[in-house]
């Protein structure tokens, strides 16, 4: 044991001041190589190689569950980027399945005292209502001058007024409208109000599409009074699908999307998604996707989450991920997964809603097409389809995070479509009510820890190289007190050892 000690004691003697900075300087070199490798294998692949090898290689023979194995994802979608550009990346869209205000917003403030809307969000509303319901030959009709000042009203019961003051004077389509959207505490109110404005709006459109082509002024008539038909029976479906008469809400939605084809921005497809998936026909809703789930067309968090649920439902049931882990995905799974990388690379919001990690709130009257606006509109309507689908959220649950694995950077670059734009974390703040909201803002994908430790591991070892080359013995003195502290442990339990066993047999066992 003594004859342990004193070669210990010697070999640290002989050791120059000149090793230590040769040693320390060797690690520093060989640790900052490592962090250069290791910097750029996650510049490159999104990962750190240390963390890759561990999880691929080491966790399987430790009985872990590898849940990277579904970060795959189809890029044959990738040429089609370039035509996405031109889509504005942070154009506000009216919200497809907005709540009426006198019958939904306004009893929520009743309630809890808080204000659902923002400003910001009631004047885009205001302009909307200016666009769709007003032309410049409202002067012609007195109610119609009415109603054109009334949607200027900030205050709503100057509008409220202002619309049974223009009834007073004749039958107006736009002041029931107003009258249903914000006078109505219910929505049975509000769908007798619709029904009286449809009877007025169907007579106006029908005698404005006989003089449309008579000038521009009755073109513009023309154009507000289609707006005010599509308008009333959209919502009209929508009071239909609240009231639980799902199938009369569909067949209206279809008869309004023959009727009116080229109407797309109104994107009523939303909401027949919806009421299909209220009632699980599930074959119509594939139908709907594979017309509006196009390359051409705007995507949303609506057309995205559906497909990636209708592809869960065929696999979701079964779904396990230990076994998933143990054999590999199946085809079905793998385009199930895919699915769902897709939808959260579009919106990456939308998850923690459906997983029921973020509060809800009430959906705002406009979304910003991947923020988080749009991510509490859809969750809002579809959670109760995802919960319907046995298996759904727990796979969306396994898989959902590998999207950020799969895209390091994708504020510099997007897998299936153009980058995430930056702008949406301050629009949503404008849309939302940030009072008694946090806005969800896009994930930053954070430093691995193994990246983080080697570039400390190299940063201290080059601190002790430094102070080696600066204070050679004053670092010996210091390396080997260090040393004998490192060995202490070891130096006692042989002693403990040597005194158990006897004297002869450490003795022969010192000499092997």
């Amino acid at each position: 044991m003594f004859g342990s000690e004193s070669s210990l004691s010697m070999f640290l003697n002989t050791l120059t001041p000149k090793f230590y900075v040769a040693l320390t300087g060797t690690s520093s070199l060989i640790s900052g190589l490592i962090l250069i490798f290791e910097w750029w294998y996650f510049r490159k692949y999104g990962t750190s190689f240390i963390e890759q090898v561990s999880v691929s290689h080491l966790r399987p023979l430790l009985g872990g569950v590898d849940n990277s194995s579904s970060n795959n994802s189809n890029t044959s979608n990738g040429d089609a980027d370039s035509s996405r550009q031109s889509v504005s990346e942070c154009k506000v869209w009216r919200n497809p399945l907005n709540l009426f205000r006198g019958a939904e917003y306004n009893r929520y403030t009743w309630v809890t005292g808080r204000e659902p809307l923002t400003y910001y969000d009631m004047n885009l509303s205001a302009q909307d209502h200016q666009t769709f319901f007003t032309c410049d030959s409202d002067h012609i009709r007195p109610a119609d001058a009415i109603m054109q000042k009334a949607w200027r009203e900030r205050n709503p019961q100057a509008r409220i007024s202002a619309a049974h003051e223009a009834l007073e004077l004749e039958d107006c389509a736009t002041a029931y409208i107003l009258l249903a959207e914000e006078e109505a505490t219910t929505i049975v109110e509000a769908e007798k109000l619709f029904k009286q404005a449809l009877k007025v709006g169907e007579g106006c459109y029908r005698r404005s599409q006989q003089l449309q082509h008579h000038g521009s002024q009755y073109e513009a008539q023309h154009r507000r009074d289609t707006n005010v038909s599509v308008y009333i029976k959209r919502r009209l479906a929508m009071c239909s699908r609240k009231l639980g008469r799902t199938r009369e809400a569909v067949k209206m939605m279809r008869d309004l999307m023959k009727e009116f084809p080229l109407l797309s921005m109104f994107n009523i497809h939303e909401n027949l998604l919806e009421s299909l998936l209220e009632l699980q026909n599930y074959a119509d809703v594939q139908a709907v996707l594979a017309k509006y789930d196009d390359i051409s067309l705007p995507k949303s968090a609506t057309i995205c989450y559906t497909a990636a649920l209708l592809k869960a439902r065929a696999v979701s049931d079964k779904f396990s991920p230990e076994a998933a882990s143990r054999r590999g995905l199946s085809t079905a799974e793998m385009n199930a997964v895919e699915a769902i990388h897709r939808a959260v690379e579009f919106n990456p919001h939308v998850p923690k809603y459906l997983l029921e990690m973020k509060s809800l709130i009430l959906p705002p009257e406009h979304i910003l097409k991947r923020g988080d606006s749009e991510a509490i509109a859809y969750a809002f309507f579809h959670l109760q389809h995802w919960k319907r689908v046995e298996g759904a959220l727990n796979l969306l649950h396994c898989t959902w995070e590998g999207t950020f694995r799969m895209i390091p950077y994708p504020l510099e670059k997007g897998h299936l479509f153009y980058p995430y734009p930056i702008c949406t974390e301050t629009a949503d703040r404008e849309l939302l009510p940030t009072v008694f909201h946090e806005v969800s803002v896009y994930p930053k994908k954070e430093l691995p820890f193994f990246i983080l430790f080697t570039a400390g591991l190299c940063s201290f070892t080059a601190m002790l190289a430094l102070l080696t080359h600066q204070f050679p013995e004053l670092m010996g003195v210091f390396a080997k007190a260090f040393l004998g502290t490192l060995f202490a442990p070891l130096n006692f339990i042989m002693e403990k050892v040597e005194s158990i066993l006897p004297s002869g047999l450490w003795h022969q066992l010192t000499r092997i």
